[in-house]
């Protein structure tokens, strides 16, 4: 069985080569996308962003995209990310945080299988732990539950932001990505 490993960096520029590698991260159930670790994503792709809000404005009528589903978006040959709807709203509600444990745990169930068909390894911040309201001493167990004790390897990036200005990480806007994805999302 594989483990967490830790690093210090940009998840948005995996620290892997030749390798297929998926970047995960939460994505809340009302279309809300701009505040929090998303930024660094549609800094460096536009891809992501542009497929979940065309996702969630598909669903017309209904209110909420369906938690625990993931949408992988291909941004690069060897590089795809996952928005997973692991979020309900965006705010608190009666003490409630709006992470959702079980959308998480399904959503990371969906992407392993993927991941393995694509033989990737996956890359992301401490998911859920932000603006979501998470706790990483319960995220964690949900990652190695569905991920590594299934033998996928994650690396789990933290970061300063000091230390991403000075390593050269989270691109500046000439070198943004076009929006061009590789193909259309794929729904797990």
């Amino acid at each position: 069985m594989k483990s967490i490993e830790y690093v210090r960096g940009d998840v948005t520029a995996p620290q892997e080569t030749g390798k297929n590698q998926v970047i995960v991260h939460i994505c809340n159930d009302i279309g809300g996308w701009g505040l929090g670790f998303v930024l660094a994503l549609s800094k460096r792709w536009e891809a992501p962003e542009l497929a979940y809000r065309q996702w969630f404005e598909a669903g017309g009528k209904k209110k909420y995209l369906p938690l625990g589903a993931v949408q992988l978006v291909q941004v690069e040959e060897e590089i795809w990310v996952a928005n997973v709807i692991g979020q309900h709203k965006i705010e608190a509600e009666k003490g409630i945080a709006p992470i959702r444990y079980e959308a998480l745990r399904e959503g990371l169930r969906r992407l392993a299988r993927k991941a393995m068909v694509l033989r990737a390894s996956v890359h992301m911040p401490r998911i859920g732990c932000g603006l979501a309201g998470g706790n990483w001493e319960k995220v964690g167990p949900i990652v190695e539950e569905q991920l590594t004790r299934k033998n996928i390897e994650v690396k789990v990036y933290d970061y300063k932001p000091s230390e991403i200005a000075q390593s050269g990480g989270y691109v500046e806007e000439t070198q943004k990505k076009s929006c061009q994805r590789l193909s259309k999302p794929e729904y797990l």
